[in-house]
């Protein structure tokens, strides 16, 4: 089973998930309502799944959850498949503030607590959940 398991560092509140798990919202949902202020999403998506999905499954939950998402993409080939890298770190507001080049090194990205604040007062969508409306079944 897994966990939507948050941890502190540094005073950061942060969750993280691995590669095909960034398409199950939910788990990222779980995390954000944990108090988690960024998502951590490293992954190892195949060039054609990353070409069309990657950043935009990466940018909606930063956008739904109001957290900063920092995602290291493997780059290169491998045994089966070339890895579609393009690192990425999104902020709350769904903007891509940082990308890796298509080649190995180390993206940097200024993480803004305050600005996190900003956009979830702006956009309190984890507040004005309103779960009495519906209820989650499994199947």
């Amino acid at each position: 089973m897994i966990e939507a398991i948050v941890f502190d560092m540094d005073g950061i509140t942060c969750g993280s998930l691995i590669c095909y798990d960034i398409r199950f919202p939910e788990l990222y949902r779980l995390m954000a309502l944990r108090g988690a202020q960024i998502l951590f999403a490293p992954a190892s998506f195949t060039m054609p799944t990353g070409k069309d999905h990657w950043e935009p499954i990466l940018r909606a939950r930063a956008i739904e959850n109001g957290c900063y998402v920092l995602a290291p993409g493997q780059i290169g080939k491998k045994p089966l498949y070339t890895a579609y890298g393009n690192s990425l770190a999104v902020d709350p507001w769904g903007t891509v503030i940082a990308r890796s080049k298509d080649r190995p090194g180390i993206t940097y990205a200024e993480i803004d607590l305050d600005y996190l604040d900003e956009v979830r007062r702006q956009i309190p969508s984890l507040k004005n959940r309103r779960t009495d409306l519906y209820g989650l079944t499994e199947l």
